[in-house]
Parts: structure tokens; C-alpha cells; sequence
């Protein structure tokens, strides 16, 4: 059997049904493979950046590695992004290149390049992967297979890369005679004695607690834990705060679900979260994006516990906000040892709390009455309102980067059993529509795969209309166009005393997409002015829609992100501020002070 065979059989072996790639001369022998299988399919994109995004939506979906191939050269260069997204976001998946002969191979690294379209991609993407290798044993190849799907998916999940020479695709092997991996030795494990420790110090604490809550990262659904987080909530009865990345696990028709966090926080401000005195962070690092730029400022009354599987995050050199307990161990076994150690006893009572953290959240509402009653232009935060209220339960929502997420972050409220994806930790324009086509694919055709997109990032990949059009790719995208750059230009505007560069309309025009869509031969609509009866029946439309479909949704130049926190404040004092008397109201702890300059920050 030849290599190429070998690798294409043993990922259709392991229930891969789509793998994406873009042929090139160094990886013709794996793509010529599939035409010796019906195990598995390749998924021909028309770019290997999309084809890496679509294999990052593909394993969020189906909670498996997925694969991509690209040829050698630009091919492998262009997996750089998804690799990383891959790698920032903790998604396991297993990227292939093709490579140059290895007698063609650069002997040293002082020479630049001996063979055409030679890379050393595995140096190149050393950083960004969990693991990285050029194989030049051809009877390796069962070993660094297993070695890639088990690394991919063990302790905190990430991309790996092999890189395989054309004369290795070739050659033959017996795949009998072949030595495979054994991951003993590589498996992540915990000392479970320090975590019950810990748990019985976070059970005394709570005891004493008056505002505990829990902060929800995606590490929760990674480690498949989800069901016993649930459980945990139902137990305590106290606010739980998804991250971005974990909007839907714990969803906005949770009854425990407290708002949204950050510093584009939505529901509830980040008044439930800043006024705790006890809280529980589970399978979330604790980024910039929490925090803010005050770090003394976050959670300044509460005791801090958090639980991650990196323990590199956990140590507090490395933490900006530091932590009281430090919790090495996989969500979902923490979650079920200290649901084993809560019992099935009553819990204390945490109702008054609870209730006025909700209030906040219902209160503090950035999608506002006064955006559907607009009678000239539409306003995003209604239209991702309405989309949520007509996406059904088992729907996905793949959201693209800039702007368009933090309007679907702020406003789309997730239901049980709802998919939202999107790349936070690289964040890049493009992502979503090429991700969709993924997603759709690992999805359940009974349900609706939506992506949405501004016209920023739609142009950066929307060669992929061809690839909609050649696999019939039932899923919808919104494409919320506002002719500019949107969420750069309002930093601009903050930033730089309102100058505009760069983003539009200087320096950046968009074409007329929707035309685009037509020649591609895709079927468009649009959705036009702020009447809210006319938006949700396009809408639905869309949504009921059999075959792929783009509807442009119009708002040109709106570029107004709020809430949003703006300078030196904490998390709750966002733009746009409250009045003072309000704000001060809602804060059981004393509203900040700068202790540098011993003064509020507040107007």
C-alpha cells in the first residue's frame, strides 16, 4: 500500500467524512488517493486559508480532529492563520502538507531554498502548533498519525501539522509490519489530592459567600463537561457568566445565566460579575478582554478560584489578574467531583443575590426599544435581536470577526441545544463564511447553519461562492454591510481626534457584493430601512430558504459599539456612562477609585 493511501484510509477509519483541501503538485499523491476509498470524501475550497477555517468549524461541531491538505510552498503558508486560530482557540485538527522530494530537501539552514516551492513549514508553524513534523520515514507513518490525533485532542486540545514529502507519498509500506504510537507516557494526568483540597476550601468559602458566581469558558465544552456544569448551576442556584467563547454553553434561556462579561460586556453590565465576593472560573484563562485595562480593578472584593487544564495559565508570574487558588485539573472532572462533594444536601440560599443580578441583566439591555422604532435606517443590534428570536434550538450560528461579533455577542441571544462559533483568540475578518462551510458539513442537515459576515470580511473570502455552488452548501449568510471598516473606524474616531484612515470610505470601498453573489450564480436578497414586521419576514425567509443564500443587510456607515468600556475604568463603567447616581446604585462594593491618582473615574 502507498503512504498516501495509508493516511487517507486511516482518517475515513476514524469517521473523518470531509477533508478540505487544495491540490498542488507536492500533495497530488494523497488528494489521487481518494479515488482508492469510500471511506471518506475530499471538499476541493477554493483557497487553503478557507480550507483551514472550514476544518476548525468542522472538529467545534463534530467534537473530533478535522483535516485539511494543502501542497507545499504558498500552499502551507496559507494554513498559517487557521493553524493559529486553531492553536488560540484550543481546537484539535491535523493539518497536511505536501512537500518537496527529500533529496531535494535544503541540507543546511543556511541555504534559503534548494527544491521548487520548498518551505520549511514545520519550522514556520513550530510556535502555533502542539505538535509539528516533516516525516521522512515512510514506515513512520502509522506512529505519527496516532501521535497527531492523540495530541490533537489531549489536555488542552490543538492543531498539529506533518509535513510529507512527495517521495514519502509514494512510497510503499506494509502496513502490517508498521509500529504504532503508544500514549502512555504523553497522556495528561492529574493529582486529584490538591483538587480535593481545593474543592473543600472553595465549599467553606462558599459558605461564607453572599454573591458567589461561576464564569464559564469554552474549556467546559472541550473537556465535555457541559452536562455537569449544567447540573452544578442547578445545584448552587447562583448567576453563571458565559464567556464569548462559551455563549453557548451556558445560553441565554438558562435560568441561572447572569448577562455577558467583558469589556464589550452586554447584558447586566458587568455588575453581576464586579460586585461578587466569591468566584468560581472554569475552564476560561482570564484575558484582557475580561479584565480590561485595570487589572486591580476586576473582582477586587471577591476570592478567586479558577480551573484550567494549561497549567502554564494557572501559574501567578504569568497572571495579570492573580488568582487566590490556582485549580490544575480537566472541567468536566472538577465540576463532577464537586457535584459529588455538594451532594444531593439543600444548598444555601443565594436567592436575593441571584434575583438582583438578573435584574441587572433585564435592565441593562444593549439591544434598546428605541432600535426598532427607527423609521430611516436599520439598526444591527435589532436585526441580530430578531435573527435570535427566529433561529430554532439545534441551529448554528458561525459568526465572522471585527464588528460583526461583537454585535452577535452583545445581542444574539442563544437557546439549549444552539451552536455560536466564532475564533476570539486570532480573531480574523473572513473566517466566518469559509467556517460554515464546515460547520454545515459536521452539522445536522435538518437544522439551519447561519453565518454572518460584514463586507470587510466577506471580501476577504468570498471566493468561496464557487465552493457553495459545487457542493450545494445549504447554509445562509447575513451579510451585514456598513461600507466600511466598523469597528476601527469607531476606535479611530476614540483614538485618534476622529480621523478616519484606512477603514472608509478613505482608504477602503466595498463592490457591489450582492452582484458578486449573482455572477457566482448564488441566490441573494436584502433587507433594507429599520421596519421590524418587514426584516423578521426576510428573515424567515432566508432561513426557510432550500440552498445556499446571501441576504445583505443594510446600514451603511453605523459604526456604534456599545456598551463598551473606553479608557482607564473598570469593567462596569462603560461607554455609554450612567449617571453617577445610577451607577453608584448599582454597585454593593465601593464604585473604584484610581489609587494612583485617588480619584473616581467617573464623571
Amino acid at each position: 500500500m502507498k503512504v498516501a493511501d495509508f493516511v487517507i484510509n486511516y482518517f475515513g477509519d476514524k469517521g473523518i467524512k470531509d477533508i478540505f483541501e487544495v491540490y498542488g503538485a507536492a500533495n497530488g499523491d494523497l488528494i489521487d488517493a481518494f479515488t482508492r476509498t469510500d471511506k471518506t470524501r475530499y471538499v476541493a475550497v477554493m483557497h487553503e486559508q478557507s480550507a483551514g477555517f472550514a476544518a476548525e468549524c468542522y472538529a467545534k461541531i463534530s467534537g473530533k480532529p478535522a483535516v485539511s491538505i494543502a501542497t507545499s510552498g504558498p500552499g502551507g503558508q496559507n494554513f498559517v492563520t487557521p493553524i493559529a486560530n486553531c492553536f488560540y482557540d484550543s481546537v484539535p485538527a491535523i493539518f497536511l502538507t505536501g512537500q518537496v522530494n527529500s533529496n531535494f530537501l535544503r541540507p543546511d539552514k543556511s541555504i534559503r531554498q534548494r527544491g521548487f516551492q520548498e518551505t520549511p513549514i514545520v519550522e514556520i508553524v513550530n510556535p502555533v502548533t502542539k505538535y509539528a513534523k516533516l516525516v521522512t520515514d515512510p514506515n513512520s507513518i502509522k506512529y505519527e498519525l496516532e501521535k497527531a490525533w492523540f495530541i490533537s485532542q489531549d489536555g488542552r486540545p490543538g492543531p498539529v501539522l506533518l509535513d510529507l514529502p512527495i517521495d514519502v507519498q509514494k512510497a510503499e509500506i506494509d502496513p502490517d509490519s508498521l509500529t504504532g504510537f503508544n500514549s502512555t507516557t504523553f497522556k495528561t494526568t492529574f493529582d486529584l489530592n490538591p483538587v480535593d483540597v481545593q474543592i473543600k476550601n472553595y465549599l467553606e468559602d462558599l459558605a461564607k459567600s453572599e454573591r458567589p458566581v461561576i464564569l464559564v469558558g469554552a474549556g467546559v465544552r472541550h473537556s465535555k463537561g457541559i452536562e455537569s456544569l449544567l447540573e452544578l448551576g442547578n445545584k448552587l442556584k447562583i448567576p453563571m457568566f458565559p464567556t464569548w467563547n462559551a455563549l453557548d454553553v451556558v445560553t441565554s434561556d438558562n435560568e441561572h445565566y447572569g448577562g455577558r462579561v467583558g469589556t464589550y460586556g452586554g447584558k447586566g453590565r458587568n455588575f453581576g460579575l464586579q460586585n461578587s465576593d466569591l468566584v468560581l472560573a472554569i475552564g476560561s484563562r482570564i484575558s484582557g478582554r475580561l479584565y480590561g485595562s485595570q487589572t486591580k480593578a476586576f473582582l477586587r472584593e471577591a476570592k478567586k478560584y479558577v480551573v484550567d487544564i494549561d497549567n502554564s495559565n494557572l501559574q501567578q508570574k504569568f497572571q495579570e489578574v492573580p488568582f487566590d487558588e490556582n485549580v490544575f485539573c480537566d472541567a468536566k472532572v472538577f465540576t463532577k467531583k464537586l457535584n459529588e462533594a455538594l451532594g444531593d444536601l439543600p444548598q444555601k440560599d443565594f436567592s436575593k443575590w441571584t434575583e438582583k443580578v438578573m435584574g441587572w441583566r433585564d435592565k441593562y439591555d444593549p439591544v434598546k426599544p428605541e432600535f426598532f422604532n427607527q423609521s430611516k435606517s436599520l439598526n444591527p443590534y435589532a436585526f441580530f435581536r430578531v435573527l435570535s428570536q427566529e433561529m430554532e434550538k439545534g441551529d448554528t450560528l458561525v459568526g465572522d470577526c471585527g464588528g460583526n461579533i461583537v454585535l452577535a455577542s452583545q445581542a444574539f441571544e442563544t437557546k439549549e441545544d444552539q451552536r455560536f462559533i466564532t475564533n476570539n483568540g486570532n480573531s480574523p475578518m473572513g473566517f466566518s463564511f469559509a467556517g460554515a462551510m464546515g460547520a454545515y458539513l459536521a452539522s445536522d442537515k435538518g437544522k439551519n447553519v447561519v453565518c454572518t459576515i460584514g463586507d470587510g470580511g466577506f471580501n476577504m473570502n468570498l471566493q468561496e461562492l464557487q465552493t457553495l455552488k459545487n457542493y450545494n452548501l445549504n447554509f445562509k449568510t447575513f451579510l451585514i454591510n456598513n461600507q466600511i471598516y466598523g469597528i476601527t473606524k469607531a476606535f479611530q474616531e476614540k483614538k485618534f481626534e476622529g480621523r478616519s484612515e484606512a477603514c472608509g470610505p478613505k482608504g477602503y470601498t466595498s463592490p457591489d457584493l450582492i452582484k458578486i453573489c449573482d455572477a457566482y450564480g448564488v441566490k441573494t436578497d436584502s433587507i433594507d430601512g429599520n421596519d421590524i414586521d418587514n426584516m423578521r419576514e426576510k428573515i424567515k425567509k432566508v432561513l426557510d430558504f432550500d440552498g445556499p443564500m446571501v441576504c445583505e443587510v443594510n446600514c451603511p456607515d453605523w459604526h456604534l459599539y456599545e456598551p463598551t468600556v473606553f479608557g482607564a475604568v473598570p469593567i462596569e463603567d462603560m461607554h455609554p456612562k450612567l449617571p453617577r447616581e445610577e451607577f453608584e446604585a448599582n454597585m454593593i462594593i465601593e464604585p473604584w477609585k484610581n489609587k494612583e491618582t485617588n480619584s473616581s473615574e467617573l464623571p
